[in-house]
């Protein structure tokens, strides 16, 4: 019984044994099924051999990644370099061998391999050595081809290359829009918006106590005439040329912007504990540019020459405003053009004082139309021979509240400047027509009045029309125009507006004769009623024999012209009598008469008292 016990448990471990066998060779099997259809779903190849023998295994992926038949044939290296790429074969060979004399043990490569047809391959190879007991060391490895992922590659890096050449391409096209955009496009130079940066970053330093500023605001003087006769090209090209003067004239770390048309601006910049600007530094800089700006510039056979007026303004004084840099220089660039141009002009107290002024009486300019405060005045015009009152001249006066009776030259500068002259010219010429009538109506024996008319009046579309609404009688009302506005031939509505004033029956005289510059021919033209010789003439006949023969040509003139002359500025009978023996036609002056009120010259003509002065 024993032993057929022990043999049955003999024959039962044996059973399980051959299961065991059965179940491993089972899984073992689904283990090779499962690795040949991941090598066959990711195509890897594989291959094995011998350290130190030539022959190798290949399977068939890798005699088809190869270009080689699937044949079970066995291969060696030289079909291996055979395949691979001229370019790639060192390097491959190189690290191939490393596996060998290295101690990872391990292979890593990628290489290209070109087959029969041309078609070149893109491989990544990993291999690994390994050995079993009792057997020589073996290679054991893979290839697949990466084609697809190393064109993909290229591709991704095309793109990548590409975006970076157009963000780089964005970036140049963003500073070339913001450059254009701070930067003149002519001269190159900064614009002004950019001095607006500039100046809003110096009025934030300036009020942290770091630094102070200088500013020079210049005109180009003779600009406009270089514009007009030569053409824009002409004007370019000087600006151009001012530019490259200012450049090569300012510090190097001064600040040089065009802000419009002729005009540019320097800014000089210095950290607080540097040193306050220089004034003399300033005044030096500004004679450099005026000295190097009448450098001429030929353009087109011609030698182009400007010059340049320039205000200066700084931020020295502690209650100074930076904010109002520009606006200080400006004010002191329109003082050095009022002194002759090519110069320039700091702004001070002075300035500061007489801008206040001018305010003040801008404003109250404006007030006095509003309130009627403008009125005309008259000063008679007589016969030369028998002294008769032949006219009156209204002139325009102010009837101020607080400083009595002002003449214009209290306010015609600053009038012109607000652009109302012309309404003041309207207002004493309706004020003339109306005391005209009532001066008729009492019989007081005037037979015409004068009045002045400025060349803006002249250029109103309008004036025409308005002077029909006035019904004026033809051959009661004179316009005394300054020789300089009819003497411009090309200004068409100065032109068309003198003739309708003729055809109006208002006649044309010229004021202030001999200190412009008419000509026979202008004069021969116009065809006016009068000539008035300035009183600059007039004043030196008494004692000036050369002064005398040029009145009496004047005189000899207008004779051969038929027109009549009238000398004013007659302060004595002297004067008087010299021009009646010159052979001028009527008088005006203080030796008969200054300007007086309308109700004033009634009692002057009835009282007939200048006849005493006579």
């Amino acid at each position: 019984m024993v032993p057929a016990l022990i043999m049955g448990r003999l024959i039962e471990e044996r059973l399980n044994h051959i299961r065991e066998l059965k179940r491993r060779e089972l899984q073992l099997a689904r283990m090779s099924r499962r690795l040949g259809l991941a090598l066959d779903t990711s195509k890897v190849a594989v291959w094995e051999m011998n350290v130190g023998e030539k022959e190798e295994y290949w399977d068939d992926r890798m005699n088809e990644l190869y270009g080689y038949p699937a044949d079970g044939a066995p291969r060696n290296t030289k079909d291996w370099e055979k395949r691979v790429h001229p370019d790639d074969l060192e390097r491959a060979n190189s690290e191939f061998n490393a596996a060998f004399t290295g101690d990872r043990g391990s292979y890593v490569s990628q290489f290209r391999i070109v087959l029969d047809d041309g078609e070149t391959r893109h491989i990544r190879a990993l291999g690994t050595l390994y050995k079993d007991a009792g057997t020589p060391a073996k290679m054991i490895g893979v290839n697949w081809d990466v084609t697809a992922d190393v064109a993909l590659n290229d591709e991704l890096k095309r793109a990548n290359a590409l975006t970076e050449a157009r963000n780089a391409e964005l970036e140049r096209a963003k500073a070339r829009i913001e450059h254009n955009a701070l930067h003149d496009s002519l001269t190159g130079l900064p614009n002004r918006r950019y001095l607006d940066d500039v100046m809003a970053d110096h009025a934030r330093q300036f009020a942290e106590g770091k630094e102070t500023a200088a500013l020079l605001q210049m005109d180009l003087d003779r600009f406009k005439q270089i514009n007009d006769t030569l053409g824009h090209s002409a004007g370019d090209a000087m600006l151009v040329h001012a530019a490259s003067i200012l450049r090569a004239t300012v510090e190097p770390g001064d600040f040089v912007a065009r802000v419009g048309g002729d005009e540019f601006v320097v800014v000089r910049r210095w950290q607080t504990g540097a040193g306050n600007p220089s004034i003399r530094g300033l005044a030096k800089l500004s004679e450099r540019i005026v000295e190097r700006m009448q450098q001429p510039l030929s353009y087109g056979g011609h030698d182009c020459r400007v010059g340049v007026s320039i205000g200066i303004a700084t931020d020295m004084d502690e209650l100074a405003d930076p904010t109002r840099l520009l606006v200080n220089a400006d004010i002191a660039l329109y003082r050095a053009k009022e002194r002759g141009r090519n110069r320039h002009q700091f702004f001070n107290d002075a300035l500061q004082t007489e801008i206040i002024t001018t305010k003040r009486v801008a404003d109250n300019i404006l007030s006095g139309l509003e309130q009627r405060q403008f009125v005309a005045h008259y000063q008679p015009q007589f016969d030369a021979e028998t002294l008769e009152v032949i006219g009156v001249e209204a002139l325009a006066r102010w009837n101020h509240p607080r400083e009595g009776l002002l003449a214009p030259n209290a306010f015609l500068k600053i009038a012109e400047e607000l652009n109302v002259v012309a309404t003041i010219d309207r207002i004493v010429l309706e004020q003339a027509l109306a005391d005209f009538n009532r001066w008729e109506e009492i019989g007081l024996g005037i037979p015409k009045t004068s009045v002045n008319v400025s060349a803006r009046r002249l250029h109103d579309d309008e004036l025409i029309n308005n002077l029909r609404q006035m019904d004026i009688r033809p051959g009661t009302v004179s316009f005394e125009l300054v020789e300089s506005i009819f003497l411009d031939e090309n200004d068409e509505v100065i032109t068309w507006n003198v003739n309708q004033i003729k055809e109006l029956g208002i006649d044309i005289e010229i004021d202030d004769f001999g200190t412009g510059y008419a000509s026979i021919v202008s004069l021969m033209k116009l065809k006016p009623r009068r000539l008035k010789i300035d009183r600059q003439l007039v004043m030196p006949i008494v004692h000036s024999a050369g002064q005398r023969q040029l009145v009496g040509s004047i005189i000899d003139i207008g004779r051969s012209l038929g027109i009549e002359v009238l000398a004013e500025g007659v302060e004595t009978m002297q004067h008087a009598k010299v021009l009646r023996q010159l052979g001028c036609n009527a008088l005006q002056g203080y030796a008969f008469a200054k300007a007086m009120s309308a109700d004033d010259l009634i009692e002057f003509v009835q009282s007939r008292r200048w006849r005493n002065t006579g």
